[in-house]
């Protein structure tokens, strides 16, 4: 009898025990997720600034171009357009876990990105514009911050990377679901960023 309550105090310590490091293991996951996860919201904030940044800078930069090109109307209606179209998106941190949102972020801010080396090949075209140093000015803050948002991009990439390394690698990825942390989407390269963007400016409007 003293034997068989031995045996049972010591499978129930040993199933403590089991229990113990199970809780301390998942907790230890959650803790790491919840850290990762954060990450990626302050990485995708800072993100979010420099596209900020660069949107508050536009309408100086057409109203100082329209000022030398009034005629190229074509021109502004995309920036316009281009603009409105990511004004209109609502992003938040939980873009980051929908690829269908997510893509269509990201086709917005390329369709203005399009539409603005566009206007900048356009200013190419007045010499008297491109001496300006309110343009100039504007042309080297825009610079500046498409440097910046390239800078962000990666470090997102980088975190968003690792947080999705250790959702997918086991035994994290048994209790991810669990907790409700799922893999998030990255930024992806524009269709033909590989090459180099030729301007003809015989086909500009004129």
């Amino acid at each position: 009898m003293k034997r068989n309550t031995i045996i049972i105090f010591a499978i129930v310590g040993i199933l403590v025990l089991l229990a113990i490091g199970i809780v301390g293991c998942a907790t230890g996951m959650y803790n790491t997720l919840v850290r990762l996860d954060e990450s990626t919201k302050q990485a995708w904030g800072q993100v979010q600034n420099q596209y900020q940044r660069r949107y508050d800078l536009i309408p100086n930069l057409v109203e100082t171009v329209r000022g030398y090109a009034e005629h190229e109307r074509d021109v502004f209606e995309k920036v316009a357009e281009a603009r409105a179209n990511v004004g209109k998106l609502t992003v938040t941190p939980e873009i980051l876990n929908n690829p269908q949102t997510f893509q269509r972020f990201q086709e917005a801010q390329a369709s203005l990105t399009s539409a603005l080396s566009r206007l900048l090949a356009v200013a190419e075209n007045y010499p008297q514009l491109k001496a300006n140093e309110n343009f100039l000015q504007l042309q080297s803050q825009l610079e500046g911050t498409e440097n910046r948002i390239a800078v962000a991009r990666n470090r997102f990439n980088d975190i968003v990377q690792e947080y999705n390394t250790n959702v997918r690698t086991f035994p994290t990825a048994m209790f991810a679901g669990m907790f409700g942390f799922g893999q998030k989407a990255y930024f992806q390269a524009e269709p033909g960023a590989e090459k180099v963007p030729k301007v003809d400016f015989n086909k500009l409007p004129k």
